[in-house]
């Protein structure tokens, strides 16, 4: 799933203490020759709120049991974010489909700066500061995805230190 990203730390969800926070439920009408057929799609984020986080899709008949997959579908695609401070290492970009993200950094004492979808994902993962602005589709499916797009790219000091074959301190002073 998170193929094209270079350094996605996977996590299993045995131990960890996960909360789910539901994005958004739609009400699907399937047109059949006996009437209309009603469905439920219901987006979830999952997260421990100390950096790790998932999302998921669940179908069914009914809201309760799609809420259900969802949750069933978000432990498994559980991936690990970088986190300094009570914030993001540095700003980032995300884009899914139609749908555009921008995080950024902030000062403590800020809070979540963010609307819908990306709140949602943002509180999740244990960011307490942070500003961000979604722009082009407000469709919460590719919004979720773009803001998991901008947090996969995050990279920490130690990160880059390695990548680059550098020490640690020579990240920061140049």
């Amino acid at each position: 799933m998170y193929g094209k990203y270079k350094n996605v730390e996977t996590v299993k969800p045995g131990g960890l203490e996960l909360k789910d926070r539901l994005v958004g439920v739609q009400r699907v009408t399937k047109v059949t020759k006996g009437g209309r057929a009603f469905g439920f799609s219901a987006i979830v984020v999952v997260g421990d709120e100390s950096g790790v986080v998932g999302h998921g899709l669940g179908k069914s008949k009914d809201v309760a049991t799609s809420i259900a997959k969802a949750i069933e579908d978000a432990k498994k695609n559980l991936i690990r974010i970088p986190l300094t401070k009570g914030t993001l290492p540095h700003e980032q970009k995300g884009k899914y489909g139609g749908a555009r993200v921008y995080i950024q950094p902030a000062s403590h004492g800020t809070g979540v700066i963010a609307g819908g979808a990306v709140r949602a994902v943002l509180e999740a993962v244990g960011v307490q500061d942070v500003l961000s602005k979604s722009q082009g589709s407000s469709n919460p499916h590719n919004v979720v995805k773009a803001t998991f797009d901008a947090l996969l790219q995050l990279r920490d000091a130690k990160t880059v230190a390695t990548q680059r074959g550098i020490a640690l301190d020579k990240v920061f002073k140049g």
